[in-house]
């Protein structure tokens, strides 16, 4: 694939930029790139507001120790959020659920069936798709599901994006923006208007007399073997075609406000510093880019067109709907996305990102347009799937983290899901994907906590301190402090709860048990594998304090049994 041509950087706020291919970058923090040195310069009185900016320097430092306090989050307080409590994007990367060459074999040519029981964004969905050898000509059929109706409604909208856009750029590019970006161009809320907005109006305007609780589904059939299904309540169907309109009155300063009022918040700077602790100097920058703006773009990108506050963030005029330090990069793997090459502008992450997403998606719509394939979304709590005619058994369920303790946990996870599984004797590799994201927190011992810091001299490797800490406000001490779970092995606690919660008795009581050998992501995917003065080994340890993850998620695979 040949490397992208990134536009010349030079767009001033209030007008036209420059139209040309950026052909070189800033020497300084390669974020953005430009035609020519005439662009450059004009640009600089801009550009230098964020090349120049504090957070640019190697020098840099956090709020709490230019103020000469204790930051927020050292002492006993109980770990705190801030924000929303909405999951509209991942927070772990997305999973191939199917990784065919290494189960059924890439040869396989049996129809398929997966189930994302907790969906979330659409990420696993695409990524298992893109996924699939392109010699794969059967029929798939995926059921999405997931309890909140603003996940599902946005997943329904951007797959009704998906299965129209025929190819065609803008298209892809207006999916990404209702994804991720906070404000959405004109001609972005133009395709949703012709490809979305008829499909929704038209069931609405059929089931106005219907009862509010009552269950309704439509099936949208593109070309002969596309097909979307989603099943809503009559309220919830209102509720989707109001998701993509913006509440009156909301303009985009306002929607801003709202929003930077979490991205930004005062009493967060310290939890937002110590995050930028282990970022190089343009990675910080760009971090509080999208912070204040909330746009999903290259750096140098022009942004003046962006003036609709995003209907599916905004529902609530008065709240930002995530958390403070949600962000698109944790949905996908920042291994990867650094690999993602768009010229020079080789420190631009969110470009790189931008990128990224954009080859998955244009990937996921073309297979889309050639293949066989069936959605049908659900909004229902997990627990009730099995009563809502999924017709089939699956050969993959995915459930995201219900089994932790705070959720289903892992007892009626695995009784509800495993009869939807299909038997071995049908399919020897189908299998059901839990994850535990709280299960190490909720399981450790003070001896465990004590027993960490033999590990600390491992992590002191791995960080390179400018210095030994002076106290428990120097960045060098929250550096060890943040990062020491990075170098942890918790093989020991997966064998207490193996204990606690019977796993060995599973076979006999939910037929099921645990593959001996993981076939589709290992049991511990984020827990960094190489010894310090291993090759390589820094390098992993820095990207793995760049990504959403913590390095204590846990996937467990299980496979049916005949008892």
């Amino acid at each position: 694939m040949t490397t992208p041509s990134l536009p010349c950087a030079n767009c001033p706020p209030d007008g036209v930029g420059c139209q040309k291919v950026g052909k070189s970058s800033c020497g300084n923090c390669r974020l953005v790139v430009y035609c020519g040195l005439e662009c450059q310069k004009a640009h600089w009185p801009i550009h230098k507001l964020d090349c120049k900016s504090p957070l640019s320097k190697e020098t840099w430092t956090p709020n709490w120790i230019l103020t000469n306090r204790i930051p927020a989050f050292i002492g006993n307080m109980p770990t705190i959020t801030f924000g929303g409590k909405k999951y509209l994007w991942g927070n772990v990367p997305a999973l191939d659920v199917l990784q065919l060459g290494s189960n059924e074999g890439d040869n396989y040519q049996g129809q398929l069936n997966l189930l994302f029981a907790a969906s979330g964004d659409l990420r696993n969905v695409v990524k298992t798709v893109v996924g699939l050898p392109s010699t794969y000509g059967q029929t798939i059929n995926i059921v999405m599901n997931d309890r909140d109706l603003d996940v599902v409604a946005r997943n329904a909208i951007m797959l009704l994006l998906a299965l129209t856009a025929e190819g065609q750029d803008e298209v892809i590019d207006c999916i990404i923006h209702v994804w991720y970006s906070a404000f959405l161009r004109k001609s972005d809320v133009d395709i949703i208007n012709q490809k979305v907005r008829p499909l929704l109006k038209e069931v609405c305007d059929k089931i106005k007399g219907q009862p509010p609780n009552t269950y309704l589904g439509k099936t949208w059939v593109f070309g002969h073997q596309r097909s979307l299904r989603l099943v809503l309540e009559k309220s919830s169907w209102e509720g989707l075609l109001a998701l993509i309109d913006v509440p009156k009155g909301l303009t985009a300063d306002k929607a801003n406000i709202i929003r930077t009022a979490v991205t930004l918040a005062d009493s967060r700077v310290d939890y937002r510093d110590r995050a930028y602790l282990f970022f190089p100097p343009a990675h910080r920058v760009a971090r509080h880019r999208f912070r204040e703006d909330g746009l999903l773009l290259p750096f140098g990108a022009c942004r003046t067109e962006f003036r609709l506050p995003n209907p599916t963030f905004f529902q609530n005029k008065d709240n930002w709907p995530m958390r403070d330090n949600s962000d698109p990069l944790s949905g996908w793997s920042i291994k990867e996305i650094e690999a993602t090459s768009i010229g020079p502008a080789t420190s631009d992450i969110y470009g790189k990102l931008f990128r990224h997403v954009k080859c998955l998606l244009k990937a996921f719509v073309e297979r889309l347009s050639s293949s066989s394939m069936t959605f049908k979304l659900l909004q229902v709590d997990a627990s009730d799937l099995p009563s809502h005619q999924l017709e089939r058994s699956f050969d993959r369920i995915e459930v995201s983290n219900i089994s932790d303790s705070a959720y289903l946990g892992i007892h009626k996870t695995v009784s509800i899901m495993s009869p939807l599984l299909q038997p071995s004797s049908v399919n020897p590799h189908a299998t059901l994907i839990t994850l535990f994201m709280n299960m190490v927190d909720c399981n450790k011992t003070m001896g465990d906590k004590v027993n960490e810091s033999a590990s600390i001299l491992a992590l002191l490797e791995f960080l390179q301190l400018r210095h030994l800490p002076v106290n428990n406000r120097d960045p060098e001490f929250v550096k060890i402090m943040y990062a020491r779970d990075r170098v942890q092995n918790y093989d020991h606690i997966l064998n207490k709860i193996a204990k606690t919660f019977n796993f060995s008795d599973f076979p006999q009581y939910m037929g099921v048990t645990i593959k001996e050998k993981h076939t589709i992501i290992e049991k511990w995917p984020y827990r960094l594998k190489r010894k310090p003065h291993q090759r390589g080994a820094k390098e992993d340890f820095n990207l793995s304090m760049r990504d959403g993850a913590s390095g204590k998620e846990l996937y467990l695979e299980w496979k049916r049994v005949s008892v």
